[in-house]
């Protein structure tokens, strides 16, 4: 699908005359596709996970049964850091691959011949943590759908990053509970 915009209308800062010369010229433009982002509560909608297990804060890009783009901001505030360390808190590498986890929850859970199902975290291969997570980090995680087999099992390649940096990354699997 295109669309048609003006080159230098009215409100462009080219010259009056320049404006009258090219009134008419008009060139096709493809548009971006419009990212679909999910707030907390539409998150929340789709995920049975609640505080202090919901790990992601919103889903900032979102292709349906394909792909999606999460976010979590960690905070210091947040009840594993009592523990994990207390003098130097790092966000332990299980909640890194379970927030990558619940970001493929939403894709799974978006696919429409699953309708209604729940899918569980079931397992991971080659998980690699790269860097760690501190508070005030803003954890980015890309999940991208792999396979979905007999509407039962699905494999999903997942990134987690920091600043443009890697913190984990990883394959991880989800089963269909009945």
């Amino acid at each position: 699908m295109s669309t048609l915009i003006q080159v230098n209308s009215p409100d462009s800062p080219a010259s009056d005359d320049a404006n009258l010369q090219h009134l008419d010229r008009q060139t096709e433009v493809t548009p971006t596709p419009e990212k679909t982002t999910l707030t907390v509560e539409q998150i929340h909608a789709l995920l049975p996970h609640r505080y202090p297990f919901a790990l992601v804060d919103r889903i900032i890009d979102y292709i349906p049964g394909k792909r999606a783009v999460g976010i979590k901001n960690v905070t210091f505030n947040e009840p594993h850091f009592q523990g994990h360390f207390p003098q130097r808190p790092l966000m332990p590498g299980v909640l890194i691959v379970e927030a990558m986890a619940q970001v493929g929850g939403v894709v799974l859970t978006q696919m429409q011949e699953m309708d209604g199902n729940l899918f569980v975290f079931a397992g991971m291969d080659k998980v690699r943590f790269r860097r760690q997570v501190t508070p005030g980090d803003q954890l980015v995680m890309t999940v991208e759908l792999l396979w979905v087999k007999r509407r039962r099992f699905g494999r999903m390649q997942a990134r987690a990053e920091v600043d443009g940096q890697l913190a984990a990354e990883g394959e991880l699997l989800f089963s269909l509970v009945e």
